[in-house]
């Protein structure tokens, strides 16, 4: 597939049987090299296993052949870890979400505080990349469908959601819904919303396209208040996708704002409605008094940010925030110990991983990439960095979501297996640089050096970090053109659908609009699984 390809053609052909290839692999753990050459898995060790018949067959199998393949270093299945106040009852969720309406302020105050790592890059719902700017907008914004804190699929906007035919399903609309100018939301907003992040010619090429896989389009229900919805194939995820993104606008709204103006300002369905905004500052919202739902039980809503943990932290302990996200395991006892803070820690949905750029030296190599996976002690990290707040992974996906490969460990750590990859590679003597961003995971840069220092270790390889903002770092990875990011990367991967396919498709498929990875062989294992009827 060409890299000259529109980065959305491999998302809209999901769906369709492009071809079904006999592959498989062995479950070793990644130490085999891969004598292919050209980013491929071996094909003699594939012919060893028989050809995957269901959906989840076909994602484990592509779970199966990155892990050997390597494009990148598996680190950690991350913790969400917060600090709380006890002046409010909230309880964690595995996929980061933080609704402003869960938060139950105690006593006589009514006014709840958020700080995260930062305040994302703009309040557009359908135009940006990050959990940061989610977590602002979905104060305000709202989806059809949203999912519980248990991760289960529920109603928002929706009244009613159904398959109708392979590749169309419709959704019902729940009526007396307004938007928070007072336009009441109609069938023509949901079409054009979905459209919007699906379709270049609708305002604006959303980043988020590859976050409704094969959906090509929506077109509203004649004589009904319901919106079909189309996709290219089957797509067996639609409702799960649904569920986590697309978030509702107001067509009239958006078609007569600037981008710039769109940015900076809401107008949503949601529980809470935007009363100011001051960029890198603070957001504050107050609850909307034509709420369709039970009334939030918090006044006003305030989001801040600080990319530095240790003012999260002390935010928190002085009372000046509510919730502190992202408390570092150093600080976790101090929480712990105040009469008036405590501890919410959850296993997350989010990976955090190394990206290898594949087509770049000494990375176009899968021994060299095989050696960076072997050179990094990641139980040491989880153990001395996290404060055992993580857990390694061998393979994009989070164990127990589906297309999950329960036969894949993660890499040995093995010096001398790694200095051999390194000289098999014929990249003896490179040197690299990690860049990181700071601040906007748990740990992010402490795991960054510390990877380093295991790599600069071996007598063959010399590693370097370079410290970025998030935001710069994102911007160039999420571009859709796989030559403007650096060529090793530290960064994370929130999959709030529980499906492997919305992991591997954005992050290392051709066309992914996060990818650092090429390779027929995975994108055709995933096309396979998007064209199968169910998850089941």
């Amino acid at each position: 597939m060409s890299r000259e390809t529109d980065r959305r053609t491999f998302l809209t052909l999901a769906g369709s049987v492009a071809g079904t290839a006999a592959l498989a692999g062995c479950s070793d753990g990644g130490t085999e090299p891969n004598d292919s050459g050209d980013g491929g898995t071996s094909t003699d060790a594939e012919e060893s296993l028989p050809e995957p018949e269901t959906r989840d067959d076909y994602l484990q199998r592509a779970n199966l052949l990155l892990n050997q393949d390597a494009p990148w270093i598996y680190l950690n299945r991350q913790y969400s870890v917060y600090g709380k106040s006890t002046d409010v009852e909230w309880e964690a969720r595995r996929d980061e979400r933080i609704d402003g309406d869960a938060i139950e302020p105690l006593g006589s105050k009514s006014t709840v505080t958020i700080t995260q790592s930062g305040l994302g890059t703009g309040l557009d719902p359908h135009d940006h990349r990050e959990t940061t700017t989610d977590n602002i907008v979905l104060q305000a914004y709202e989806g059809l469908l949203t999912r519980d804190r248990e991760g289960r699929v529920t109603k928002q906007l929706a009244s009613s959601y159904e398959r109708i035919e392979p590749g169309v399903v419709e959704f019902g609309l729940r009526s007396g819904v307004s938007f928070h100018t007072g336009d009441s939301m109609t069938k023509e907003d949901v079409a054009f919303s979905i459209n919007r992040m699906v379709q270049d010619d609708v305002g604006i090429t959303s980043p988020q396209a590859d976050q409704l896989p094969g959906v090509t389009g929506a077109e509203v229900v004649d004589g009904n208040s319901a919106v079909r919805v189309n996709s290219d194939g089957i797509n067996p995820i639609v409702f799960a996708s649904f569920a986590t993104y697309c978030d509702i606008v107001n067509k009239s709204w958006i078609t007569s704002n600037e981008r710039a103006y769109i940015n900076t300002n809401m107008n949503g369905t949601g529980p809470f409605m935007l009363d100011t905004y001051e960029q890198d500052v603070e957001v504050v919202f107050t609850s909307y008094d034509d709420y369709y739902g039970d009334a939030p039980a918090a006044d006003s809503l305030v989001i801040k940010g600080a990319p530095e943990s240790s003012t999260r932290v002390n935010q928190l302990l002085t009372g000046e925030t509510d919730i502190a996200v992202n408390v570092p395991p150093q600080s976790v006892s101090e929480v712990r110990n105040s009469e008036d803070t405590e501890i919410s820690a959850v296993p997350s949905t989010r990976v955090l991983y190394n990206g290898m750029m594949y087509d770049r030296e000494p990375f176009d190599s899968v021994e060299f990439r095989q050696a960076m996976n072997h050179a990094v002690d990641m139980e040491s990290i989880i153990e001395n960095v996290l404060s055992s707040f993580g857990a390694a992974i061998s393979q994009p996906t989070v164990e127990g979501f589906f297309g999950y490969n329960g036969d894949v460990d993660p890499y040995e750590y093995d010096v001398e297996r790694a200095e051999q990859l390194v000289e098999e590679s014929g990249y003896a003597g490179a040197e690299i640089t990690l860049h990181t961003p700071v601040g906007r995971y748990l740990q992010d840069l402490e795991i960054a050096q510390a990877v380093v220092g295991f790599l600069d270790d071996l007598s063959n390889v010399s590693a370097s970090v370079k410290q970025r903002d998030f935001g710069s770092l994102a911007n160039d990875l999420v571009d859709g053109d796989i030559t403007t990011g650096p060529d090793f990367y530290l960064i994370g991967w929130g999959n709030a659908t529980f499906d492997a396919s919305q992991t591997i498709i954005p992050t290392l498929t051709s066309d992914g609009s996060l990818t650092s990875y090429e390779d027929d062989r995975v994108d055709e294992l995933v096309e396979q699984a998007q064209s199968m009827g169910s998850q089941n």
